[in-house]
């Protein structure tokens, strides 16, 4: 992606290049702040998924990696009116919020339990070259009640920074779930509670 660099720093300044169709945008993390304008169109293909790319920024014939870090929109029109980048220094851990992936079939969903997904992202900590482009969860074991917290999930040289006992996946009943369940104690042979109210009577 290649960038200008910004003459003035300034809300004016800025006003007049979103009318040319161009972001104001600021890099940081490295050893000086870079204010600078890219093209509108050239964003789509970074802001429109939920992955995280590593982004070659070409400012002013010099390049830089980074991680695009945060985008403000206009509260109406949804427009981006600025966007931060984290450049990426080799050795230096950097933070970002990677998506959730979940594969399987959950125990509980077959029961006739729901799914809910509480965290669609998780923010982690970690050398750029550890970071994966999501995390995947896997649900096969969860049974209706079970959840998957932050603290369940190990990803290899990251760190998670949501607190430890946030859910992030869990399985809640759904109507007809706890009648699944009926059925199954008395095809084991259990007694229902109206049986046992009518025997002792």
């Amino acid at each position: 992606m290649s960038g200008a660099l910004r003459a003035h720093v300034g809300k004016k300044d800025a006003k007049m290049h979103r009318k040319e169709s161009k972001i104001p945008c600021v890099l940081y993390g490295g050893k000086e702040q870079i204010h600078f304008v890219v093209d509108e169109k050239s964003f789509s293909r970074i802001i429109f998924t939920p992955d995280v790319y590593l982004v070659k920024l070409s400012i002013e014939k010099k390049e830089h990696i980074a991680i695009l870090q945060d985008v403000q929109y206009h509260p109406v029109s949804d427009r981006v009116l600025h966007a931060d980048f984290l450049e990426a220094v080799e050795g230096k851990p950097v933070s970002v919020s990677l998506p959730i992936q979940v594969e399987g079939n959950s125990v509980g969903v077959i029961r006739g339990g729901k799914l809910i997904i509480k965290m669609r992202k998780i923010k982690v900590r970690g050398l750029v070259s550890d970071i994966p482009d999501y995390i995947t969860l896997n649900i096969d074991k969860l049974d209706i009640g079970d959840s998957i917290r932050i603290r369940d999930i190990q990803v290899e040289k990251l760190n998670f920074s949501d607190t430890p006992g946030a859910v992030v996946v869990t399985v809640k009943t759904a109507r007809g779930a706890a009648a699944g369940q009926l059925e199954e104690e008395e095809a084991a042979g259990g007694e229902t509670p109206q049986e046992k109210t009518e025997g002792g009577e």
